[in-house]
């Protein structure tokens, strides 16, 4: 329960104090137009519980990722009577979870184990780093794991024989692909679908709602163009990959499968005319093995004759 009364007045120490933010910071928002001026009683500057909550919505924006700029921008359209909810509750629909996973604490025994019971400080610091790990406050031996999956493919391929810190290289490179990715979907998004909701005002509660509906909808494509892009590009790649690997390991039977031979367009096109286009190296194939079944018997003939007439008796 709050213990700040209802109608309560607060000088600037005051409300830093309830608030969380420094005097400093107050009137910095005071001087940007973000936090309207204190009511002059006597001598003194007091504020009320709508400085307090404003500064509470400037923090949890702030939090966000939003600029003082856009902060001012839609605490404008609040004072004008355009409202704020229909906004704010876009920017949860956007800074909500955008996956399923939900994240699991890990003792640094338990994570020890999992990497095959050896400790490695450096590993776990770069882990933490990339933001794999979270440091639990007043714990130094428990972590929060946003992504338990991707913690589970991590001890998978050490398992596999990878290094860890083979593991957080490719984790690093692979993280900026897919920012690009994720900066190329969004810019298509803007772009295409929510273009005419950020206009040069804020939009109202009603656009705001629509767009955070088309938020929620949409939301789930991105990971399923990746997923269905991924899956066929593997299956690509890792097919040309092992073809690669088979023919440098045989060289001499892949170079005695196929070679490639140049005929004539007007052959060719004969040869179409008579078995279709599809059948044309089939056909090539199947004229020139005849023929050198023909030369072979031709040969086999011709040295029988041979032999023949040297056995003769006169």
């Amino acid at each position: 329960m709050s213990d700040e009364p209802v109608g309560a007045v607060y000088r600037i120490e005051d409300l830093a104090h309830h608030s969380g933010a420094t005097v400093r910071t107050i009137r910095a928002y005071q001087d940007r137009g973000l936090l309207p001026r204190p009511e002059r009683r006597g001598r003194a500057n007091v504020y009320a519980d709508a400085h307090l909550a404003r500064l509470r919505q400037i923090a949890d924006l702030l939090d966000r990722g939003y600029t003082l700029a856009s902060i001012k921008e839609l605490l404008e359209a609040w004072d004008t009577g355009r409202g704020l909810g229909g906004i704010l509750g876009l920017v949860a629909e956007v800074d909500g979870p955008w996956t399923d996973e939900r994240a699991v604490r890990i003792s640094r025994a338990e994570l020890d184990e999992r990497f095959g019971g050896n400790p490695d400080d450096a590993a776990v610091a770069d882990a933490v780093e990339l933001g794999v790990l979270e440091r639990v406050p007043g714990s130094e031996d428990s972590f929060l794991v946003p992504s338990p999956q991707e913690l589970s493919v991590a001890v998978e391929l050490y398992a596999a024989g990878v290094p860890l810190s083979a593991i957080s290289g490719h984790l690093r490179e692979l993280r900026v692909k897919v920012e690009h990715i994720a900066s190329c979907f969004l810019e298509f998004t803007t772009e295409h679908v929510f273009a005419r909701y950020l206009g040069g005002h804020p939009p109202t509660d009603a656009e705001a709602d629509e767009a955070a509906s088309l938020v929620r909808r949409l939301r789930p494509l991105a990971q399923q163009t990746v997923d269905a892009e991924l899956a066929r590009a593997m299956r690509l790649f890792a097919n040309r990959h092992l073809r690669e690997h088979l023919d440098r390991q045989h060289p001499r039977e892949q170079r005695a499968e196929t070679r490639s031979v140049e005929i004539s367009a007007v052959t060719t096109l004969a040869v179409e005319r008579l078995v279709g286009e599809e059948q044309v190296a089939a056909f090539v194939t199947a004229a020139a093995e005849r023929e050198l079944q023909t030369r072979t018997l031709d040969r086999l003939t011709a040295n029988g004759h041979t032999g023949n007439l040297i056995d003769e008796k006169p």
